[in-house]
């Protein structure tokens, strides 16, 4: 364990998964207070106005007291910027980077636009502040997905065959029904439609394009769902998602009871280390450092395809990456201390 570190657990934001970040958050805060550490928990967006900035780490308060339950909707962003109220245009909210700045580590729980795209950690990096997980550079190549499987088919990692719409793009499609349709850079399935004709196809890229100006389409592959996280680059045992109803949607993946999750999976031993060659396969392809999370698909040949990589894993009561964890016997606030561990180590190199 590292002792007695001053930890920013850093979440919110006004991306698509706020929700989720803020769950991931509270769950991060509370392990490493149980861990022996002084931890303080931020919104990134809304900061902390009060006077006492420089003294916030000996201050006696629950941060996480107020943090609700992830509801089954993703929120309104636009509400969510309207509650601003330092009229500033700035992402940081009031006083975050000073007090990042006093901070042994930050520990990144954001999820979703600015928080896995890279452009924090490269802030953090010019001003000289320490944060868990990857640097700024594979933050960057696993955001956007049409990149990153360019990069998954240089290095032979299996992936769904597709390609990247610009916005505004409504040719007919060129991928077979059904297909997937979904947002270059987004998360949490937020912007994903399975869709099986063109009149369904041109609805779904006209919302996709809704929240971002880039989409990919790419071939449906029916069958299993599975997640294989990776930490300092080795892969923990394989996790299957079963949704009760429909897919692996923002609902079925954040609100208990909706997916059944089975950890080990039930699969053969082959395939099961297949997945996890492809994944520590990817870990090293995209450039990762630290932990991330790979998806897959199986479809009924037994046929493996990696889908994305997550850089900032959900960290939430539901999550898949602490289940993984927990095979190996890895409590929570265990893997937590892990993951301080190898973000500290990535300084110290």
């Amino acid at each position: 364990m590292v002792i007695n570190m001053k930890i920013v657990v850093l979440a919110g934001g006004i991306s698509t998964e706020r929700d989720v970040s803020l769950s991931s958050g509270k769950m991060i805060y509370n392990a490493v207070k149980k861990n022996g550490h002084q931890a303080v928990m931020l919104d990134v967006y809304f900061g902390y106005e009060e006077n006492d900035k420089d003294v916030i780490f000996d201050l006696e308060k629950d941060w996480a007291d107020e943090i609700g339950l992830i509801k089954d909707e993703n929120p309104d962003i636009e509400q969510i910027k309207a509650m601003r109220t330092d009229n500033s245009n700035g992402f940081f909210g009031p006083n975050v980077i000073p007090i990042c700045q006093q901070a042994d580590m930050v520990f990144m729980a954001l999820h979703g636009e600015n928080g896995e795209n890279g452009k924090i950690q490269a802030a953090f990096d010019l001003l000289g502040i320490r944060y868990t997980g990857t640097d700024y550079v594979s933050s960057a190549l696993c955001m956007d997905k049409g990149l990153s499987k360019e990069i998954f088919n240089q290095h032979q990692v299996s992936t769904p065959q597709g390609l990247r719409l610009e916005n505004g793009d409504t040719s007919p499609c060129k991928i077979d029904f059904p297909n997937v349709v979904k947002t270059s850079c987004g998360g949490s399935s937020v912007g994903v439609y399975i869709v099986h004709n063109e009149d369904e196809y041109q609805k779904a890229i006209k919302e996709a394009f809704a929240f971002e100006g880039e989409v990919i389409v790419e071939e449906y592959i029916q069958g299993r769902e599975f997640s294989v996280g990776v930490i300092d680059g080795k892969a923990l045992p394989v996790i299957e998602i079963a949704p009760i109803s429909g897919f692996y949607d923002y609902k079925n993946k954040y609100q208990a009871g909706s997916t059944i999750e089975t950890c080990p999976a039930k699969l053969e031993e082959s395939l099961a280390h297949e997945m996890q060659r492809q994944s520590e396969l990817a870990f090293r392809a995209l450039r990762l450092k630290c932990y991330a999370r790979m998806d897959f698909m199986m479809n009924e040949k037994g046929e493996v395809y990696c889908l994305e990589a997550n850089t900032l894993p959900g960290m939430t009561p539901t999550s898949l990456l602490p289940q993984e964890a927990a095979v190996i016997g890895y409590s929570f606030e265990q893997l937590c201390e892990w993951i301080l561990k190898i973000s500290m180590e990535k300084y110290e190199a």
